[in-house]
């Protein structure tokens, strides 16, 4: 945004956060890199499906990992790299803006720093919701197209598919806020994204014993997202509704954070 719109902008009395959230869309939609992520996320996870389920050799498994074939589960291998990606978005959203001193700007328009982030937020959200949303569809779709039989196909009106569906395309919106809440607290790009890395999958692998993985599937964002997309019960692992209502308080958490850290430090 040019400085002229922001002064404009200070310059208004009643500024509240719809004008904000104006703001920070100008911002997330004139950046390049927003749309190349957004379609890399999508490109992902719709190829990554039609891989996995396209040589999933279904006839070649025993009865108990047929027992186990969950075909709307495996649609979303893509997540592994596309939480990634919208959680970059997210750190993007905030750290380029520190990188090019551009948030000073921001903040002299909008004093109220804690208005800015939940802007920020509120466009980040809306945006990886949507792009999160289409792309799961796509990728359910593309996926049950490269199934072959004998291989049992999910449809949506069966139990559970539309909910783990729904889910998949969720989770990565959440890792995307969480991402800006880290770009918040860090202030710095690549420390956001090494910080982002080092929770979705470094911290996974402090949890080496059995009953630690347990823990682990439960309460860490990255195993978190098998539960939400599987359609077949796992063992030891909470359920949906739980498992995305913790995530949730994850990104409220490290929001809050985040603007904890915006009110208390010079930009």
């Amino acid at each position: 945004m040019s400085s002229t719109t922001l002064s404009h902008a200070a310059a208004r009395p009643g500024y509240g956060f719809r004008t904000v959230a104006a703001m920070e869309w100008r911002k997330l939609r004139t950046v390049r890199s927003t749309w190349y992520i957004l379609a890399l996320f999508t490109a992902s996870m719709i190829v990554l499906a039609v891989l996995v389920l396209s040589h999933e050799g279904y006839a070649r498994l025993g009865p108990a990992d047929r027992a186990s074939f969950d075909p709307t589960h495996d649609c979303f291998i893509g997540l592994v790299l596309g939480q990634l990606l919208l959680g970059t978005l997210g750190v993007l959203a905030v750290t380029a803006e520190f990188s090019s001193g551009m948030i000073r700007a921001t903040f002299a328009a909008v004093p109220r720093r804690s208005l800015v982030l939940a802007a920020k937020a509120a466009v980040l959200g809306a945006v990886t919701l949507t792009a999160g949303e289409v792309a799961a569809f796509a990728a359910f779709a593309a996926g049950q197209a490269a199934l072959q039989a004998p291989a049992p196909h999910a449809m949506l009106g069966q139990p559970g598919v539309l909910r783990a569906v729904l889910t998949a395309g969720a989770y990565p919106a959440l890792i995307a806020l969480i991402g800006l809440g880290l770009g918040a607290l860090v202030r710095h790009t690549a420390g956001a994204i090494c910080a982002l890395v080092g929770v979705l999958f470094v911290l996974p692998l402090l949890f080496f014993s059995p009953s630690l993985q347990n823990t682990a599937q439960n309460f860490l964002p990255h195993p978190m997202a098998n539960s939400l997309t599987a359609v077949k019960p796992l063992p030891h692992a909470l359920p949906a509704g739980a498992t995305f209502a913790l995530l949730c308080a994850y990104a409220v958490a490290v929001l809050a954070a985040g603007a904890w850290a915006l009110a208390r430090k010079d930009a």
